[in-house]
């Protein structure tokens, strides 16, 4: 019994010892090194009008903060990679790095302070907020002839990234089929004129009338029987 005993606190300790060994807060320098290493993910934990105004190069988005939304998009992470983390200053991409190593995240780095001590060190950002909308009218006009499917999504959404592949290989077996892309965090006036509030959004048109949508990730024979 003696022997059971010390065997469970011993493993009990090892687990908490990787738990706490995976949990890591660092500074912008080392966050900075770390996330361009082969395999890594970031991923902005802010809304998606914070990370208009200025992310870092290649990051996924998931708003922390709205519950529904997160879950939505962590999912397609992969557990098994290291993910590097990031928010503001450092308190939301903490509580999200706490609930990923709960939930079967391998490794994930926190960058201490967030972006603000990004700015402060002088790191470069890039965002999307200066640039044009597509306008309605455009959007309105590409729509009017053949079959046009519509991908409202964006770079930085985790499943809409996992839905690319599909998508390609969906045109290459319709090239009939016209693709038009909506950018879910800058053409907001073309989203609120199709109704489109989560990414990624497919609607497909048919010589300019709404024949069939779908919220989320989508199968290729999904898309295939909308089309017949």
């Amino acid at each position: 019994m003696k022997h059971y005993l010390n065997v469970l606190l011993s493993t009990a300790g090892a687990l908490l010892f990787t738990s706490y060994a995976t949990a890591q807060a660092v500074n912008v320098e080392t966050f900075d090194k770390g996330m361009h290493a082969a395999n890594v993910q970031i991923f902005d934990v802010r809304t998606a009008g914070e990370y208009n105004s200025g992310h870092i190069t290649g990051s996924l988005q998931a708003d922390y903060t709205n519950k529904q939304e997160f879950a939505d998009r962590v999912q397609y992470l992969n557990k098994q990679k290291p993910v590097y983390i990031y928010c503001l200053s450092g308190g939301r991409s903490s509580a999200a790095a706490k609930w990923m190593r709960e939930n079967g995240f391998k490794e994930v780095v926190e960058m201490d302070g967030g972006v603000r001590a990004w700015k402060e060190a002088g790191k470069p950002l890039e965002g999307a907020a200066a640039e044009k909308q597509l306008a309605v009218d455009d959007f309105k006009e590409s729509m009017q002839h053949g079959l046009v499917l519509v991908d409202v999504g964006a770079v930085w959404c985790p499943p809409c990234r996992a839905m690319e592949p599909v998508l390609q290989a969906f045109l290459k077996a319709h090239q009939d089929v016209k693709l038009v892309r909506v950018d879910g965090g800058k053409d907001q006036e073309v989203m609120t004129a199709i109704s489109a509030k989560k990414l990624p959004t497919f609607v497909l048109y048919k010589d300019g009338k709404e024949a069939w949508r779908k919220e989320g990730i989508v199968e290729k024979k999904e898309l295939e029987e909308a089309v017949k």
